[in-house]
């Protein structure tokens, strides 16, 4: 038998609206109801939480965590490593990345995912390949030495590789991958993302059409906005079905920008907030290694010797207080923009919200933004008082 319990708080965040002094009914590993506090059914038990109650923060771009990367380990210990490490910081569904490397340690990269799917690791929600089907004039901290075009055999493998995950999202530029190919990924379910690219405005609308539907953290690593030239950057945001990952540190990209872009993205896909974090979330590493090259934590951020950054000392729920008290978000926008529009750019219906029927992934904030508590499945993953 499935067990009950309801969690109350004075304001409890679906993803689309607020309700006041209520209760949120768990069942099993999901929703049963947001009830007024007066209307728990009977025999539940009520644990109060104060606060507020929102839904899980769903990071598609996590590189690593808790000391580990996986382009270090690929196997599912280091997978539960990293959504263990993310978990404290409101995250309860992630997609580990791969930063471009060789063949063969995307293919353990991808039975590591199938080994964390079949290990029900808690937060473990599919993979994201970022490269190596990538633009050498946009590489970022990509080793150029593994950048190629996509051949016959990657698009075969990747095609593979979705049926046996739950889900896959790649990274790819117009340069290294064609529209066929695109079109082929996308609709064998793979999530295509425009990245790491210096392309045209119009090749990257022809990249939607043909079955792109995201961009990964938005203004960096891609062409931008000219006054002749949109390019990648001013295709996202004319673009209604791409959507758009933002890395939200005030570091890789400009508050301004931020609330330009903000205001001039056409809809109904949205800019939503991923965290590019590396190793060093959840820890007090000073640096540490990627293909061989020293990356060095200093001052929020991670670069390698020449300055380049190279992914982000981001998280989730610092990346939601920075939109709300910096960029001046809504605090229920900026919670939308870590939960439901994520979600909704990956197709996962039972993440990102809080009704009935979907996932008991769920943060307690306090009302100062600090995470209190985690569940994920209906099962706490963490607590400020353990």
């Amino acid at each position: 038998m499935m067990q009950s319990f309801a969690l109350s708080a004075p304001r409890i965040f679906d993803g689309v609206i607020w309700h006041r002094d209520a209760a949120l009914v768990v069942r099993g590993d999901g929703v049963e109801a947001i009830v007024p506090k007066g209307e728990i059914p009977a025999g539940v038990t009520v644990a109060e939480q104060g606060g507020l109650l929102v839904p899980g923060f769903v990071d598609l771009q996590v590189n690593g965590g808790g000391g580990v990367m996986l382009n270090d380990r690929q196997d599912v210990e280091a997978i539960r490593t990293i959504c263990a490490a993310h978990a404290p910081f409101g995250t309860t569904a992630l997609l580990p990345t791969l930063i471009t490397d060789t063949p063969e340690v995307t293919a353990r990269a991808v039975e590591a995912g199938v080994a964390a799917l079949e290990a029900d690791v808690p937060g473990f929600a599919g993979l994201h390949l970022e490269g190596p089907h990538l633009s050498l004039a946009r590489k970022g901290a990509h080793d150029p030495k593994l950048i190629r075009p996509m051949q016959d055999a990657d698009q075969a493998f990747l095609i593979e590789a979705r049926k046996r995950l739950p889900s896959l999202l790649i990274t790819v530029a117009p340069e290294s991958v064609s529209l066929e190919r695109m079109s082929a990924l996308a609709q064998a379910g793979v999530i295509v993302s425009l990245g790491h690219s210096d392309t045209s405005f119009a090749t990257a609308m022809a990249s939607a059409a043909a079955g792109a539907s995201m961009a990964t953290h938005l203004f960096n690593a891609m062409s931008q906005i000219g006054n002749r030239e949109p390019g990648l950057a001013g295709a996202v945001i004319d673009n209604g079905s791409l959507w758009a990952g933002l890395i939200a540190d005030g570091i890789h990209v400009d508050p301004a920008t931020i609330g330009i872009a903000l205001r001039a993205k056409t809809g109904p896909a949205k800019i939503f907030l991923v965290t590019d974090a590396m190793s060093t979330i959840g820890t007090d590493m000073t640096s540490f290694t990627l293909n061989g090259r020293t990356i060095r934590r200093e001052n929020g951020r991670l670069t390698l010797a020449d300055g380049t950054l190279a992914g982000a000392d981001l998280d989730m729920i610092s990346a939601v207080r920075f939109m709300h008290r910096k960029i001046g978000l809504e605090l229920g926008e900026a919670l939308r923009m870590a939960s439901l529009y994520p979600a909704d750019a990956m197709g996962f219906s039972r993440h990102g919200r809080l009704r009935a029927g979907s996932r008991a992934d769920i943060v307690a904030l306090s009302d100062d933004l600090d995470v209190r508590g985690v569940w994920i499945g209906g099962d706490q993953a963490f607590s400020a008082d353990m």
